[in-house]
């Protein structure tokens, strides 16, 4: 880990660059041994791109262009081998970043032709835009999150052309600057303009992230300045000189300013950023603002005295015809005319491909720089698939991310001890390093991998293997004259020799595997099952069925007891997979009586299904509430472990509120209250309507389900935890459970499972039922502190989904709001009860209620409403 850090701090380090926190620039092409330079125009200090990227070949502008380039640009790295070449940056995950790729050609590879040079850019594996070396702008801008410590830019050869780049530079933005950009949502640059200025280019240091403001200027526009100081806006922290000048109209109509673009790509999106700044106050001067005839001011516009502003696009445009108007128009109170100091407008860029899991990404690198690989590991390590990185394998996960499930690096000349990098990857099922020259012994923790299948080591006779003879993956070795599985051989005796002494002993073992089971089978009385388990865990099961009877004889009046050939007619031999868990997969079925079943099939690598079976049937014998799914039966027959339970046809909340698996209606905000409250009923019952009080542990949106009707009830128990008693206040737990995102921090700390771990965790439900996002969002942090943040604004609509379209009771919403923020409190003494938090919520259901019966459109604010905020805003500190 301490390596992991240090190779990070490194690659980090490189963009703190001559004073300028946060700035990357890269000469690409210019000679490694050079130890860079200070741009002579703007002081900016430019290194080689060598450390950043292994392909590609440096080239020079021809010689008639020394004097017409500046330095950066008499250079190239040119790129005639492979189809996508990369550049690795540095970053920071959750940070934003202004990106800029330069290419200016000079006639570096002789033909005297920029017309021939076309090539797409990537940024990791999504498509960000295509360059044209013949271009009036050689230069595309982009802003992006980092997902992961490294950020890749990629050339991509379309068959246009050899692939080249002039200069590559990296500006790390403020915290709070272009609040649009988010892990979700990338743009690319379509043109920044400064309004009235007479500077043709404004940019570093004028601009402190060095962003490009081009001189825009026309006929019907008349050019305003002013030389006072003006505030910056500090979610764009425009420059002093872009925000003293300004247009503004002339000629016949003076109330209307129009700026207009024509696009011939009809396919792309765009965003819009506006900025203003006023000059005088002495008069009013208000307008409307439109884009393309959508209005983007709720009401009439004045531009701030001496102060910054942004106005922009909530949502992302596209126009038919691909033709776009910018109009501000006067209002009839206005005295003077609208005016405009800068414009920003970019295109989306879409981010429909899958990304490597930003912690495997993070090692996957640190391996590369520390051993040196150089076999075409660059871009994202998983995806495209097409272009994954040798030896790399991965598997997408649910959340469209990839994890590294295997790496092959046998016969890579591999120097020094195997890296404890490798223990970080925790999907990681195969690691094959054999052939190389390793040495030193293998790190603890490394064969502890809770995925880790084979561990391949041949031909590295300078390993310590003493300590790991035996272990639970696959361990494949040649040292002290053990044998291993992969040998580089091409005698035939000794292929025969090895086959013997491997095949026999394992047929050996076969055999008597084999005669012992027989043994066991016969020694059996009829009806009795296989063991699953050990003795101990197979006695706790029997014990939870029944103390001294049949296993069915215990919950055959309630339950019924399913045979495996039963489950698998009904399930029409497991065909529909209706979802997955730690237990195992759960199918689709149908009784003879035409009732819709769900069955839950432990799973033959489930590690936990055993225990989770008899926390499951422990808990849902002792509970009957409408708002807790009902088990219908069980099978537990020579090796197969089944729960039954009745089918919820409206899948499970998470998947509602994502839009997933085909749901496209977002619920509104009565059903999503009705739904909470549902599971707060239900989770209430479990603190104080069972004998023994019981915690479910790992109450999240996925684990509440919804029936035909909508109605909410509580799933999977496997996980809960019972009170020995009433006046026990807590259980203490030395393996924790649940999910990330949804556990209560002080129980991470503590170990203390308590009723309020549950309140805890219902209140990140109730949260992400409001705002529509998860619990954690990369760059974002968790959801609590994201609404806090929001909520002390005073403004709920930043809160609330925005699906829901401002159709919801303002006091309903704060209330519902101040209750998750009580429920999440850091300290478990603060939060309510479940009994009360069903109180607070069907009063804000009454209240939106209300509203739907009284009228169907947006509330307004109540008096109450000041109050509610305050006292929120008092809970969220």
């Amino acid at each position: 880990m301490a390596l992991l850090v240090l190779l990070l701090l490194f690659a980090t380090s490189s963009v703190h660059v001559d004073g300028q926190t946060g700035f990357l620039n890269i000469d690409c092409g210019m000679d490694d041994m050079q130890s860079g330079y200070k741009d002579r125009d703007t002081g900016l200090f430019y290194v080689g791109d060598g450390t950043y990227t292994d392909g590609g070949e440096n080239l020079r502008a021809s010689s008639e262009y020394e004097g017409i380039y500046q330095r950066p640009f008499l250079t190239v790295r040119s790129f005639p081998s492979g189809e996508r070449n990369c550049y690795a940056l540095p970053t920071e995950a959750g940070a934003r970043y202004l990106v800029r790729f330069r290419i200016y050609y000079g006639n570096h590879d002789g033909k005297n032709n920029s017309r021939l040079t076309r090539f797409d850019l990537h940024i990791g594996a999504n498509y960000w835009d295509t360059t044209d070396a013949s271009s009036y702008t050689p230069w595309y801008e982009a802003v992006f999150m980092a997902w992961a410590s490294w950020a890749p830019v990629c050339l991509v050869n379309t068959g246009s052309g050899v692939p080249f780049v002039s200069t590559l530079e990296l500006r790390l933005l403020g915290d709070t600057l272009y609040p649009a950009v988010t892990a979700s949502e990338w743009m690319a640059m379509y043109y920044r303009a400064n309004m009235g200025s007479n500077i043709d280019l404004t940019r570093f240091p004028s601009d402190g992230y060095d962003r490009f403001w081009w001189q825009t200027n026309f006929p019907e526009w008349a050019s305003k300045s002013t030389t006072e100081t003006i505030k910056e806006d500090p979610s764009f922290a425009e420059p002093l000189v872009v925000l003293q000048s300004a247009a503004t109209p002339i000629g016949n109509d003076t109330t209307t300013l129009n700026y207009w673009w024509q696009e011939r790509k009809h396919a792309s999106l765009f965003k819009v950023f506006l900025h203003f700044a006023d000059f005088q106050n002495t008069q009013t001067r208000q307008f409307d603002i439109y884009f393309n005839g959508n209005q983007l001011n709720e009401k009439p516009y004045s531009p701030p005295y001496l102060a910054g502003c942004c106005i922009y696009t909530s949502r992302w445009y596209r126009a038919p015809d691909g033709r776009y108007n910018i109009t501000l128009v006067a209002t009839a109170a206005s005295m003077l005319p609208p005016m405009l100091n800068a414009i920003e407008v970019y295109t989306l860029i879409a981010l429909d491909s899958p990304t490597t899991y930003p912690t495997d990404f993070d090692v996957i690198m640190a391996i590369k720089i520390e051993y040196g690989v150089k076999k075409n590991w660059m871009g994202d390590p998983c995806f495209p698939v097409k272009y994954a990185w040798d030896g790399v394998k991965c598997s997408n996960t649910s959340d469209n991310t990839m994890r590294i499930t295997s790496i092959d690096l046998s016969n890579s000349s591999l120097h020094g001890a195997l890296s404890k990098s490798f223990t970080l990857l925790s999907a990681l099922e195969n690691l094959d390093l054999s052939y190389n020259n390793i040495t030193g012994s293998i790190p603890d923790s490394l064969p502890s991998l809770p995925s880790l299948r084979v561990l391949n080591l041949c031909g590295s006779q300078r390993v310590d293997f003493s300590r790991f003879l035996f272990l639970l993956c696959n361990f494949r070795y040649d040292s002290d004259g053990l044998m291993c599985d992969k040998i580089v051989n091409t005698s035939k005796n000794r292929a025969v020799v090895i086959a013997i002494s491997v095949v026999v002993p394992v047929l050996v073992v076969v055999v008597l595997l084999v005669a012992y089971f027989i043994w066991l089978e016969k020694g059996k009385p009829n009806g009795v099952h296989t063991p699953l388990l050990d003795p101990a865990r197979e006695s706790k099961l029997q014990n939870a069925l029944g103390s001294g009877k049949g296993h069915g004889d215990y919950l055959k009046s309630e339950y019924r007891l399913f045979t495996y050939k039963e489950l698998k007619k009904l399930t029409n031999n497991f065909k529909q997979v209706i979802g997955k868990g730690g237990f195992g997969v759960v199918y689709y079925g149908r009784l003879q009586n035409g009732a819709e079943i769900a069955v839950k099939m432990r799973s033959d690598s489930s590690l936990h299904g055993l225990d989770e079976f008899i926390a499951e049937v422990q808990s849902l014998s002792k509970v009957h509430h409408r708002n807790l799914v009902s088990l219908v039966g069980y099978c537990w027959e020579k090796g197969h472990l089944a729960l039954v339970y009745e089918y919820m046809s409206q899948g499970n909340l998470c998947d509602r509120l994502r839009g997933k698996n085909g749901v496209a209606e977002a619920l509104n905000w009565e059903t999503r209250l009705r739904i909470v409250l549902e599971a707060a009923q239900g989770l209430d019952y479990l603190h104080k309507g069972c004998i023994m009080p019981i915690v479910h542990r790992d109450l999240k949106t996925s684990n509440i389900l919804l029936d035909n009707n909508l109605q909410a009830k509580i799933a999977d128990f496997g996980l809960s935890k019972t009170y020995l008693s009433d006046t026990q206040t807590h259980i203490s737990t030395t393996n924790l459970a649940g999910t990330a995102g949804y556990i209560n921090p002080e129980y991470q700390t503590t170990g203390r499972l308590t009723k309020s771990c549950d309140v805890y965790s219902f209140g990140v439900v109730v949260l992400e039922v409001v705002t529509g996002q998860a619990p954690t969002r990369m760059g974002y942090g968790h959801i609590v502190q994201r609404v806090k943040k929001q909520i002390a604004t005073g403004n709920i609509s930043s809160v609330a989904d925005a699906r829901l379209g401002g159709a919801y009771d303002i006091n309903s919403m704060w209330n519902v709001v101040e209750t998750a923020i009580m429920c999440t409190q850091d300290s478990a003494a603060q939060r309510p009860t479940m009994s009360t938090v069903v109180v607070l919520l069907k009063e804000s259901l009454a209240l939106e209620e209300a509203r739907e019966k009284g009228s169907s459109v947006r509330a307004s604010p109540t008096t109450d409403t000041a109050a509610l905020v305050s006292r929120v805003g008092s809970l969220a500190r």
